[in-house]
């Protein structure tokens, strides 16, 4: 079992391990005054890309990189990350530095970057023991997050160059066929409510869309928050943020909002179940207040949110299915695949996208 280290981050976990010795040379020539030793220690969270913190003196960085055995590239694509978070400087203020991208693979074992560190509390699966967050505090929370999701959905893509990180034109379907056509890729077996899915899907798309900045994994536990007044300090991991339809976005965002009647699989992954939260569809109506948006097709995009979902956990699970990675965490992850599944169907079902009980 990984010893707790400070500040809730642990010792790396076994067989995720960096080469230290080619890790400091690198530093060395190429990380403005970095000279001596590193401290290494691991972010718990996250079943995606791999995330340390490198302590260097008095010097803080968080270094990301691909998790072990993916072959997704355009999921864990360091470049890309690292050239969305540079874009976003000066225009969206609530993202971490980019310090230092590293492409040559002999250094870790892949490609990897650097940015800074933004200190503050990130809600993982259960509230930190130092605080004590009320309903009252969820209340608070719960709102600004969507207003801030409203805030990245309208930045001027234009004027700021933007728009070049993505292809807006037909942007639902190619999300539509291509993460179906991933979790085919990854199937491992035969789920049908994933299957009536995807066909629904297919089947039910918009007619029309509009065009924004998304971020595509927008959830508490990719929010970095001020311990002192619980604001948005910084948003994380921009690891499949372009420019699309951000109602796909949002979709995303409500299928990780886990209610009190979800399956308690989808409740590690955003404290929204806890009391003071709105709803998934009160924040669906908090997010047409910021933003003026019609939600009239919003069913399509919070089952495809769900969809989405499912297919990330069942690429991850496929990895440990097949014996390429042995972190214990990804075992059950072919509930969670289920779970997700079963709330694509009932809101397609039901036409709604909560209330399933």
């Amino acid at each position: 079992m990984n010893k707790k280290a400070e500040d809730g981050l642990i010792e790396v976990r076994s067989g995720e391990e960096l080469d230290y010795h080619k890790l400091t040379a690198y530093l060395d020539q190429n990380l403005p005054d970095f000279h001596g030793s590193i401290k290494l220690t691991q972010f718990p969270g996250g079943y995606s890309n791999l995330t340390y913190l490198i302590k260097a003196g008095s010097n803080e960085y968080v270094l990301r990189k691909p998790p072990i055995g993916a072959n997704i590239k355009s999921a864990h694509d360091m470049a890309r990350e690292f050239k969305v978070l540079s874009a976003l400087q000066g225009i969206y203020e609530l993202v971490p530095e980019p310090i230092l991208l590293c492409e040559d693979e002999q250094i870790i074992g892949s490609p990897f970057y650097l940015m800074e560190r933004v200190n503050g509390i990130i809600l993982r699966n259960q509230v930190p023991e130092s605080m004590n967050l009320k309903a009252a505090d969820f209340a608070v929370m719960s709102r600004q997050l969507i207003d801030n999701l409203a805030d990245i959905h309208q930045l001027d893509i234009q004027n700021t160059g933007l728009i070049a990180l993505g292809r807006p034109e037909g942007y639902v379907n190619r999300q539509v066929e291509g993460w179906i056509r991933r979790y085919f890729k990854a199937e491992t077996e035969c789920i049908s409510q994933m299957n009536e899915t995807a066909e629904w899907l297919q089947e039910n798309q918009p007619t029309s869309t509009s065009t924004g900045f998304i971020h595509n994994d927008y959830k508490y536990d990719n929010i970095v928050l001020n311990p002192d007044d619980l604001s948005v300090r910084a948003v994380l991991d921009w690891e499949m943020a372009t420019v699309g339809d951000p109602l796909m976005d949002l979709g995303t965002t409500l299928a990780y909002w886990a209610e009190p009647e979800d399956s308690s699989l989808l409740k590690p992954f955003n404290l929204t179940w806890l009391p003071g939260n709105l709803n998934r569809q009160q924040a669906a109506e908090r997010y047409t207040d910021c933003t003026g948006t019609n939600l009239d097709q919003l069913v399509f995009y919070y089952a495809f949110g769900s969809f989405k979902i499912a297919v990330i956990a069942q690429q991850i699970y496929a990895r440990y299915y097949h014996g390429i990675t042995k972190d214990s965490r990804f075992a059950n992850l072919i509930h969670l695949i289920k779970a997700s599944a079963h709330n694509a169907s009932n809101a397609i079902s039901l036409n709604r996208i909560n209330n399933f009980n």
